[in-house]
């Protein structure tokens, strides 16, 4: 069940823990569909790509729910190289128009989280130990200077120029 007090508008806890609200995984699945009819399988790979494989949905979450979509007659199974492709219906159609602000909204959770996958990389150990041990000092700083106007735009200042320094290093800018 999700936290309704985290995340008062439904699904998208963060890079950790649950991202589907209620009816959201069906939503999504039904969206994928609707831009490229699939099998099962070829759905959860899309779905995971969509996380930048921060989510990685299960046979036992997909293959349920495209029996369901199957079951309200959102979607058409048709069989191709031995494997059931599922294709769009016309009321499927229709619900995914109806529901384009929802999916438009997913999509860009999606997105969000997906750019946490760059800290699964190896390399990324090496500097998010002193990255939270900077933002740390920052806070505590802060929390000394009681909401000091200046030293809050002092450590704003130091941030963004370690950004705009770091991302000098990056072989693309150059």
């Amino acid at each position: 069940m999700m936290n309704a007090r985290r995340n008062p508008g439904g699904g998208g806890t963060g890079p950790t823990g649950r991202f589907f609200g209620p009816g959201e995984l069906r939503l999504a699945i039904l969206a994928l569909i609707a831009e490229q009819p699939g099998h099962g399988y070829d759905v959860m790979s899309r779905l995971s790509g969509r996380f930048n494989g921060t989510y990685e949905p299960s046979a036992g979450s997909i293959y349920p729910t495209l029996q369901l979509l199957e079951d309200e007659g959102l979607v058409r199974v048709e069989p191709a190289d031995g494997r059931k492709v599922h294709h769009l219906t016309a009321e499927g159609r229709r619900v995914v128009e109806e529901e384009a602000g929802r999916i438009e909204r997913l999509w860009a959770r999606a997105a969000s989280r997906g750019e946490w996958g760059m800290f699964r990389e190896p390399e990324a150990a090496e500097i998010v130990g002193p990255a939270l041990r900077l933002v740390k000092a920052a806070v505590k700083t802060l929390a000394h200077a009681h909401g000091d106007p200046r030293v809050v735009e002092r450590i704003q200042e130091i941030f963004v120029d370690a950004r705009h320094r770091i991302e000098q290093l990056d072989p693309r800018r150059r």
